[in-house]
């Protein structure tokens, strides 16, 4: 088997579901000690982090990713254990296996390969571990950014190894994600007999036209980078339970997913205007979870990832700024050309999360001519 496969497996079986890490930071420590990184941990709350450098020039190529899982779900459903590393035929089974444990092995394996073969490469090479990025995202890559920025460290270039892939290996690489932006409206009305309306105040009522305008208006067109900005609405809570009795509030929840055609004040503007002119007694809380950001293509990460995938694979990747949030939402506002580049996406989160075995061998060679093109050539 290979270095990246036993790497994968032995992270695996590492059961750290989100926030706890149980270890796999001090396995990534210790493998990489012996080349030349100096690493140092930085916990916040119940929370590690991991900061690896090896070399202080720059250019500097950081490989960023979270040790944390989501939780199995019933693991009698799983065909195999979630925390066995179970291979059958091509496939790597186990909780981690696209999301992204097998990345972080990739990035390992990459990193000894090269160093071992260049070990006088100019620039540094730095991995940013967190065991925050499946939960709140609270304590993990953006508190660890925030400790570097204190102390003036800086760096060019990002690889997050978040599953970007769709349909094949390296088809696609995201270079930006779309903002994230949540709201939670509450509507305050009168409660009272269902049968004597003129004695209440519905918020149902008051509220739907509200929620018909914003779900009608067109944000924006999108640009060359992102999609359309998109307002949905996740719930719609009112009631006592009782089929006779009007609610006194009702509160509704919504997220936006808007591009760089707007800010979030604006949105917040845009939707405090639309509320006011129906007259609502309301209160709104906003909760921004990221802001959107995009990597230029012609970069010098974006030319080097393009040509590594299409020596390794056979073509270059497409470029795209669909899915959620990621830890890149952190990274990008510091200045550094940052993408997201990691195996199929198709079962994250779902049982019998899986990999394939080949594409992980692929994956550490893309790494590495990644590395090679941006720090030899």
């Amino acid at each position: 088997m290979s270095e990246t496969l036993d790497l994968a497996q032995a992270l695996i079986r590492i059961d750290s579901i989100t926030p706890n890490d149980k270890g796999c930071q001090q396995m990534i420590c210790d493998y990489l000690h012996p080349l030349g990184f100096v690493s140092e941990s930085l916990p916040f709350g119940e929370v590690s982090n991991l900061w690896a450098r090896r070399g202080s020039e720059s250019p500097c190529l950081v490989f960023a990713g979270h040790t944390d899982v989501v939780p199995t779900g019933p693991q009698e459903a799983w065909t195999f254990p979630p925390f066995a590393a179970h291979i059958e035929g091509d496939m790597l089974y186990g909780r981690g296996a696209a999301d992204m444990k097998s990345s972080i092995a990739c990035f390992m394996a990459a990193s000894k390969r090269f160093v071992e073969t260049y070990p006088n490469h100019k620039g540094s090479i730095a991995y940013l571990i967190t065991s925050d990025e499946e939960g709140p995202a609270i304590d993990g890559t953006v508190k660890v950014i925030e400790t570097l920025q204190a102390r003036n460290e800086t760096f060019e270039y990002c690889i997050v190894g978040e599953p970007s892939s769709s349909h094949k290996l390296g088809d696609s690489i995201k270079n930006g994600r779309r903002g994230s932006l949540n709201g939670k409206l509450a509507v305050k009305g009168i409660q009272g007999h269902i049968a004597y309306p003129d004695l209440a105040d519905n918020p149902i009522h008051n509220v739907a036209p509200a929620l018909e305008q914003l779900v009608n208006v067109v944000w924006d067109h999108g640009n060359d980078y992102f999609p359309p900005t998109s307002f949905q609405i996740s719930n719609i809570h009112a009631g006592t339970g009782a089929t006779n009795v009007i609610p006194g509030e009702t509160t509704v929840l919504f997220n936006f997913r808007f591009s760089t055609e707007h800010t979030a004040e604006s949105l917040q503007q845009s939707v405090h205007a639309i509320l006011d002119h129906h007259n609502l007694n309301y209160e709104l809380t906003w909760n921004l979870s990221g802001n959107p950001f995009i990597t230029e293509a012609d970069g010098e990460l974006i030319t080097a990832i393009s040509q590594a995938c299409e020596a390794i694979v056979g073509y270059q990747p497409q470029l795209s700024t669909g899915g959620g949030t990621s830890d890149g939402r952190f990274i990008a506002p510091t200045g550094a050309q940052t993408i997201e580049l990691g195996p199929l996406n198709a079962t994250i989160h779902k049982v019998d999360e899986c990999v394939s075995v080949s594409d992980l061998h692929k994956l550490t060679d893309i790494y590495y001519q990644t590395m090679i093109n941006l720090l030899i050539k």
